[in-house]
């Protein structure tokens, strides 16, 4: 079997098998896979928190240290993309879909269960908490894996020339183990599998809210071939988006998606409570902040942990095991942009948008709740897929609102999937920038039959909790990835040093490099280290 297929090969293979045994017994499938999940949140719940909150120390401080204006790229090179394309991509990417689907869903759900127990039910303090943890769930921590892993494979992929893998990224740490491809080709199988079926559970749980919200408007009929239909729109769409590319297709449709959410958000924002709305983002960002610590590391006794393994553990085992799959194509549309510029771009801007996007759904959702205008908890409980739609019907020109939002959730379900086919391609085709065209369109056509299967088959909590089993050893992983990341940074900046140096032994190092009056009672080398500036070629 060639090197470059055997990874494909083996996923495909057992995909094909988790996605059988699924279908086959979806019901033992989903209970085996929780208690599993279960179990892990028990006795490495502390881990998982601890991670996330590493990864976020970790990211920030490497933004601010003298690493910071390392490119990921050549040092003379720029970013591929602009802002607006980049951000719009990494949100497309990132949350889109879950975004949609919880942006107004969870502060509801918080109000009436709320956090650690810390509040009663339905009360004012408990509509402050749940803005606040909404706010820390889709906060930083929640792309702090996204972040570093987008980070490590950047600057293994565009600076160092190596392929875009996630057994590329550890390879330092284990060239002389026993087993050695062994081992990276389950790093990379782990990773397909992950990202395909994390995809097409949230491919899943897009096309079920669009039916709720075309059944509650329009009356359609909420069974298989109306899913199917959706599901085969989107199919030939992100298809089409696929053949035409990084840059036509998905660079355009996230464009375009971004357009229409920020138009969506000013809209919803001066049509709603306003005041409501800007006081709780200002104050929801505030708890968010400053109670940052002690969210992010606590730790309810054991027979309290209900409610954060169903939320907190749950959330940061889901994006950990996602890491992959975002984070690679994350580091695809980074190219070129400083360590500094990375960081922040990635780390706090999409999380900055999300809280925006719950200020704005989940305060409207909270104050018809509150008012007592509107019964929403009731439709959350019951069924989360149609409870925005019902909040619409509340709301003055509804059918528009729910128009909207199911364009909003078709194209974000695009662009997942065909940022999904690519990525699962590259990873599949030796880490590739540009896989064959028949792999994308095979990996395509993968996720949606497995999507409309597990569909048919009820089969989308258990491979959702499935997917989740990547977490623990991928979290360990990315430990493994830091130290191997510091160690190449380390030796990245020592060698340009000694470039600088040399490049300048036998020339006065002047105003033609630095300005003249800087450090002229230094030495030439230790001018070179007081004035190295990463960001300009001597």
């Amino acid at each position: 079997m060639l090197k470059r297929h055997r990874v494909y090969v083996i996923s495909t293979t057992l995909m094909a098998l988790l996605v059988a045994l699924g279908v086959a017994a979806p019901q033992s499938f989903q209970n085996v896979s929780e208690t599993v999940l279960n179990t892990l949140g028990h006795y490495f719940g502390w881990f998982y928190l601890i991670s996330t909150f590493v990864f976020v120390v970790f990211l920030l401080g490497l933004a601010m240290s003298r690493y910071g204006k390392i490119r990921l790229g050549p040092q003379n090179s720029g970013p591929e993309y602009g802002v607006f394309s980049w951000l719009s991509m990494l949100l497309s990417a990132g949350f889109g879909v879950g975004l949609v689907f919880y942006g107004m869903a969870e502060p509801i759900q918080h109000l009436t269960e709320p956090p650690h127990g810390l509040a009663e039910p339905g009360g004012a303090q408990a509509a402050t908490l749940a803005m606040q943890y909404s706010f820390f769930h889709w906060g930083m921590n929640q792309w702090a894996a996204f972040t570093l892993v987008g980070l490590i494979i950047a600057f293994f992929q565009f600076r160092k020339e190596r392929p875009g893998l996630v057994s590329t990224m550890v390879e330092p740490a284990t060239v002389n183990l026993p087993g050695r491809q062994g081992i990276s080709d389950s790093l990379d199988v782990l990773a397909v599998v992950a990202t395909v079926m994390g995809v097409a559970t949230s491919l899943g749980l897009g096309i079920l809210q669009m039916n709720g919200g075309l059944h509650t408007v329009f009356g359609w009929a909420d069974d298989f071939w109306t899913k199917a239909a959706i599901l085969g729109a989107m199919f030939v769409c992100y298809t089409a988006s696929s053949y035409s590319g990084l840059d036509k297709g998905i660079r355009v449709l996230s464009n375009l998606n971004m357009a229409l959410c920020l138009g969506f958000m000013g809209y919803m924002l001066f049509t709603g409570p306003t005041v409501l709305i800007l006081d709780n983002f200002v104050n929801g960002l505030g708890a968010y902040l400053g109670n940052y610590i002690e969210m992010a590391l606590t730790i309810p006794p054991l027979e309290d942990r209900d409610w954060m393994n169903r939320f907190t553990l749950f959330y940061w085992a889901w994006v950990i095991a996602w890491s992959p799959f975002v984070g690679t194509f994350v580091a695809r549309i980074s190219k070129g942009r400083t360590i500094t510029e990375y960081v922040l771009g990635v780390l706090l801007v999409p999380p900055l948008l999300a809280c925006a996007w719950i200020a704005v759904f989940g305060t409207t959702a909270l104050d018809l709740q509150l008012s007592g205008g509107v019964d929403l908890a009731g439709p959350v409980a019951d069924d989360v897929a149609n409870a925005l739609f019902q909040m619409y019907q509340a709301l003055p020109f509804s059918t528009f609102l729910s128009g909207v939002t199911m364009l909003i959730l078709f194209v974000f379900l695009v662009t997942s999937a065909d940022s999904a086919s690519y990525i699962v391609s590259q990873m599949t085709d030796h880490g590739s920038l540009n896989p064959p065209l028949y792999k994308r369109l095979t990996w395509g056509v993968l996720i949606s039959a497995i999507c409309l299967t597990l569909i048919v088959a009820s089969g989308l909590k258990g491979l959702q909790s499935a997917s989740l089993l990547a977490a623990l050893p991928f979290a360990m992983v990315l430990f493994l990835m830091m130290g191997v990341l510091m160690s190449q940074l380390r030796a990245d900046r020592r060698a340009m040093l000694v470039e600088l140096y040399q490049r300048n032994a036998e020339t006065p190092v002047g105003a033609d490099v630095f300005e003249a009056d800087d450090f002229t009672d230094l030495p030439p080398e230790k001018r070179l280290r007081r004035r190295l500036n990463f960001n300009r070629k001597p």
